[in-house]
């Protein structure tokens, strides 16, 4: 049993809403920050922050399809704004992060890049998203054709370094580092299994019939 659809005339305004609604958190950590309501160190919280919502949504998109296959939830034209929100927000990590906490001191960055893993991960996976982003179009769908979807593949080892780097960036591994870590490998798991699943289910509906 599949949830009831969204009619179409309502499509394009829901996308935006996730634009709206996802972007959020960023301008109210920024707001928070700019009128000194951060405690502690701003500029590491607000980095911090927009490094989180960089891996939830991440994390939403490697889920779409998943909850497509295994609860009819079809939610998969909300799967590039998705995408596009998590790139935007490791874009926004990564300036904060050169702009705000080392004050574009490059020879600082560079050095932390070679030497932090952490950051060495993180940038790659930033690196990687990038093309990603370029080619969330339906030009590029076009233009590509399956050579895009080898590309968007990517993803799920993007999905494992933003992990990776969430984990390291931390002292103490906690709770929250060990849920995040634990999703994006369930949701890079599944990928595995997916084929085999879908194969079963087509065989116990073709037997019921």
């Amino acid at each position: 049993m599949s949830l009831p659809a969204l009619p179409r005339r309502y499509h394009s305004a829901s996308i935006w809403l996730l634009y709206a609604c996802g972007l959020a958190p960023a301008i109210w950590g920024f707001y928070l920050g700019a009128t000194g309501q951060l405690v502690g160190n701003p500029v590491k919280i607000f980095e911090h922050l927009l490094g989180e919502w960089a891996l939830r949504f991440l994390i939403l998109t490697l889920a779409i399809s998943p909850l497509r296959d295994l609860f009819a939830i079809n939610w998969i034209r909300y799967r590039r704004a998705l995408g596009l929100l998590a790139f935007w927000y490791v874009l926004m990590h990564f300036l904060a992060y050169m702009v705000l906490d080392k004050r574009l001191a490059m020879d600082v960055i560079v050095e932390d890049i070679f030497k932090r893993w952490f950051i060495t991960i993180g940038m790659a996976g930033f690196v990687a998203l990038i093309p990603l982003a370029l080619t969330s179009n339906g030009w590029s769908i076009r233009k590509l054709g399956p050579a895009w979807t080898k590309l968007h593949r990517l993803i799920y080892p993007i999905a494992a370094a933003g992990a990776l780097h969430y984990c390291l960036s931390v002292k103490v591994i906690g709770p929250e580092q060990m849920v995040y870590a634990a999703l994006v490998v369930i949701l890079i798991g599944w990928r595995f299994v997916r084929r085999p699943f879908l194969e079963w289910k087509r065989g116990n509906r073709a037997t019921a019939r």
